[in-house]
């Protein structure tokens, strides 16, 4: 019974899954992490592309979700100070269908598949011109122009011109004027252009142009300025109020801010041919032909150009004023003095004959020596003596000039 009983234990053994010891376990989980890591530095570089990929996929999701941004100024998606979208989300929130359009078809569009529309447009750089306008005029129920320029007001009807711009002094202007959007709104601050027109309210000064220019059926009107719709001066006095009358006048609003794409074919600049006069092609020909006769007539008179070299002889007097005045204007003391002591030792020096490489102390033995007096007391003067302005300077070429004169005329 015992020897059945260790056969079965025996074979339970076998049987038996196998057990790593602690020992063996630990290189293989440093194994495994050491080939992670050379793993993951193999694939650096793609593990960041992917990365900035799904940055950049995540950038344009949050973008998309959160809407269209139109930089443009006074545009209705524009959330910056300079931009409409206040006044355009007030609008849609009263019950106004905005369209924002970018192009005149697109604006033309827009109104044929809607009745009793108003048009909003916005043109600072004057693309469109007196036809184009005229077109967007009889297409629309209501067109409301902002801060037009000439060749936009061209294509309205002649009582509208321009008439200069609102003071800087000038904050606030009262409506002055029977118009009821105007009354209604009150008094409104702004600066820009003013216009005359049919009927004008907010002028600047009494029965003169105002911020506000109407026709007489009110179909056309013109604001000279932009503060009175743009975000940041929207809740100034009555401009939210002037602004949101005068746009939400009917259910539909087209917001156009027209672009280049708008500008005309047809409306090119002119070549030079077309802006020069008629009598330039008669007499253009004939002035060239005087104009090559003038240049021949005194090319040849005056003649070619002759190079003779000229003796110039310059006295070596004139030459050391001329040098001594430059060293008097520009102060140079020291220069001036180190030229008169070189000159006076080397005039010496040929006197005694002492040859070219004399010192300066077998100058003065010499000299000293001629006069009867101490070395010191002449090399003092010849040498070591350094004058400091113009007045010493004088002194002390005296000096020299009195010891050489003496030397030599002994």
């Amino acid at each position: 019974m015992t020897t059945g009983f260790n056969d079965t234990a025996r074979r339970s053994e076998e049987h038996r899954p196998e057990e790593r010891r602690p020992d063996e376990a630990a290189p293989l989980e440093r194994s495994s992490r050491r080939g992670f890591t050379v793993w993951f530095r193999k694939h650096l570089a793609w593990i960041g592309i992917g990365a900035l990929l799904a940055g950049l996929v995540t950038y344009l999701a949050i973008a998309g979700v959160s809407g269209a941004k139109d930089p443009r100024p006074l545009s209705a998606r524009n959330p910056a100070p300079d931009g409409a979208m206040a006044v355009a989300e007030i609008l849609g929130r009263q019950g106004v269908s905005i369209t924002p359009t970018d192009t005149l078809a697109d604006t033309l569009s827009a109104l044929s598949a809607r009745d009793n529309a108003t048009v909003l447009l916005y043109d600072p750089k004057g693309f469109l011109d007196q036809s184009q306008v005229e077109d967007l005029t009889a297409a629309a129920d209501r067109i409301v122009l902002v801060k037009p320029r000439l060749r936009t007001l061209s294509g309205l009807e002649p009582g509208f011109r321009p008439g200069g711009v609102v003071p800087e002094a000038t904050t606030v202007i009262g409506p002055d004027c029977d118009q009821r959007d105007a009354v209604a709104a009150g008094r409104v601050s702004a600066q820009g252009s003013v216009y005359t027109g049919p009927m004008v309210c907010y002028p600047i000064r009494s029965s003169g142009p105002g911020l506000y220019a109407a026709s007489t059926d009110g179909r056309v009107i013109v604001l000279g300025s932009t503060d009175l719709l743009d975000n940041q001066h929207l809740a100034t006095e009555g401009n939210a109020a002037l602004a949101l009358r005068t746009l939400g006048n009917n259910r539909d609003l087209v917001w156009y801010i027209p672009g280049v794409g708008d500008i005309s074919t047809a409306d090119s600049t002119p070549t030079l041919n077309e802006l020069a006069p008629r009598w330039l092609a008669f007499a253009g020909p004939w002035l060239a032909v005087v104009t090559l006769l003038a240049i021949a007539w005194r090319g040849r008179r005056m003649g070619p150009l002759v190079f003779e070299p000229l003796p110039v002889v310059v006295k070596a007097a004139e030459t050391a004023e001329g040098r001594a005045r430059l060293y008097q204007d520009s102060r140079a003391v020291v220069r001036a003095a180190d030229n008169l002591r070189a000159g006076t030792l080397a005039r010496l020096a040929r006197h005694f004959n002492l040859g070219a490489d004399a010192t300066r102390e077998a100058i003065v033995d010499a000299t000293a020596q001629r006069l009867g007096r101490p070395a010191p007391e002449v090399g003092s003067v010849l040498i070591d003596l350094m004058p400091e302005n113009e007045g010493q300077l004088v002194q002390w070429a005296q000096q020299i000039e009195r010891i050489e004169q003496e030397a030599t005329a002994r």
